[in-house]
């Protein structure tokens, strides 16, 4: 066991500890500039896919909607409150500034990584799979399929296991302590209610998504926005000190602006996802006119769960006197608990126990789907999935009842960072595709077309199921 995780530690050194995070701004910054800036120049269209139940006379498939709002469940959990809660006693208010900068260029990759799993998606029944996985394979030839291989098992092991065994903890802990329900009862409900999701197949899981994200995402910023406004006149001297922080006008931790950078950049990396790989396995189950349509729409995910719920989390710390920049002791769920009990009284933190639960509970589906998608790229069994479903049940369980189990999956963030390394090697080598379809996009518009329709026919160099594209 010393073995793996010095193995695992070292994998964790060399991507995460290393180049990784620098690697991951860069292709950002590159993905911006390149592509004109696009998640600012499409910044209002990101939320017509929101107003859209179904953009296709396809009922039976998943809509644009369905895969945004899966993909905001996945992306929102635990490290949007307790994450940032990390981030600003480790980086000082100066953290959060840099977590907004890494969500503004990380929505450029989003969009690249996500209109790739869109083109390359492929037809299954009246659904669609595509990723990271699928996006190697049809995009860079068969003798890729190794490093496609590689990255589903590191999404299986990571996702679909290690991460649902630390949600299933979070949720659990959340409600022991703030509610007194022993352990065991809230592993039960969370193995019925799981149970009967994953094994309705993604379009139930798509619907679940549809009424959960919302109602936890409104439900969340609806409290943030009402200790906003019973703070309102602190709100110009928290902003001062984030930016005085960040540049290292004002030092509020040890290492100053560096550790600000630091935390704020991994922290918002690893909250939204953007340049992992992971969101586009759910971009690509939409069915919609254009590649290029969804990878607007999953864009916004990612502005959504850094820009507005991370800073939720933020403002609700930085506005209380909970937090002293410095100081040891309270950090992580505990001090957004006890910030906002300090605001708005002993019942916010059964309020919040409750965000916990429906936060953690749509990453787990979501981390479920991940996993199963993955799955499906390496074989075309039916039974491994079953065993799958079995086995995410089973976690979830253990991770709940037995919080000490978590220490098994170590290997969760390093093989996080081994997707990272693998899905930005091929963005590159797939970026000029992406721009051939946004160049195709904005040229449709131009045009005048209100909504721009991909034709397969004008990509027939290119490794495409045509089936996927036919309405």
């Amino acid at each position: 066991m010393e073995f793996l995780e010095s193995f695992f530690g070292l994998i964790g050194d060399l991507t995460w500890g290393a180049s990784l995070i620098p690697f991951l701004v860069i292709f950002g910054c590159f993905f911006t500039i390149v592509t004109g800036f696009v998640q600012f120049r499409y910044f209002k269209r990101m939320f017509r896919v929101l107003k859209k139940t179904n953009q296709t006379d396809n009922h039976k498939a998943i809509s644009g909607r369905e895969a945004l709002l899966l993909s905001i469940g996945g992306r929102v959990g635990g490290g949007n409150i307790a994450g940032v809660a990390v981030a600003i006693t480790l980086g000082g208010p100066g953290a959060v500034f840099w977590m907004w900068a890494i969500a503004l260029v990380g929505m450029a990759t989003s969009l690249v990584e996500c209109t790739l799993a869109q083109l390359y998606k492929r037809r299954d029944g009246h659904e669609f799979r595509g990723g990271a996985a699928r996006s190697i394979i049809h995009g860079l030839g068969e003798n890729y399929r190794w490093l496609a291989t590689v990255y589903s098992v590191c999404l299986i092991a990571s996702f679909a296991l290690g991460f649902n065994a630390f949600q299933g903890n979070t949720v659990a802990g959340a409600a022991q302590d703030s509610l007194g329900i022993d352990r065991i009862y809230t592993a039960i409900f969370l193995a019925v209610i799981v149970g009967f999701i994953i094994y309705g197949g993604i379009k139930r899981i798509a619907k679940s998504a549809d009424v959960i994200v919302p109602i936890m995402a409104v439900g969340y910023v609806a409290i943030a926005v009402v200790v906003i406004l019973m703070n309102i006149t602190h709100i110009p001297q928290v902003i001062s000190d984030i930016v005085a922080n960040a540049f290292g006008i004002k030092t509020a931790v040890s290492g100053g602006m560096g550790a600000a950078i630091a935390q704020g950049l991994r922290r918002g990396l690893f909250s939204n996802e953007a340049g992992l790989g992971s969101a586009p396995n759910v971009a690509a189950t939409a069915d919609v006119p254009h590649p290029v349509s969804q990878g607007i729409a999953q864009s916004l995910s990612v502005f959504i769960d850094t820009m507005v719920v991370c800073s939720c989390t933020a403002f609700i710390i930085l506005l209380g006197n909970v937090y002293v920049p410095g100081a040891e002791g309270i950090d992580g769920i505990v001090l957004t608990q006890q910030s906002m009990v300090a605001h708005l009284g002993s019942w916010a933190q059964y309020y919040l126990t409750a965000a916990i639960l429906l936060f953690s509970f749509s990453s787990v589906v979501y981390n479920y789907y991940l996993g199963e998608n993955a799955l499906t790229f390496m074989t075309q069994k039916s039974w491994p999935v079953h065993i799958l479903r079995l086995a995410v049940i089973a976690i979830v369980f253990i991770g709940a009842i037995a919080p000490g189990a978590t220490a098994v999956f170590f290997f969760s963030d390093p093989l996080m960072g081994v997707l990272a390394v693998i899905n930005l090697l091929a963005l590159i080598m797939l970026f000029p595709t992406a721009m051939r379809l946004l160049q195709d996009y904005r040229k449709q518009l131009k045009e005048g077309v209100e909504e721009p329709v991909f034709n397969p026919e004008e990509f027939a160099d290119l490794d495409i199921d045509h089936t996927a594209w036919k309405s």
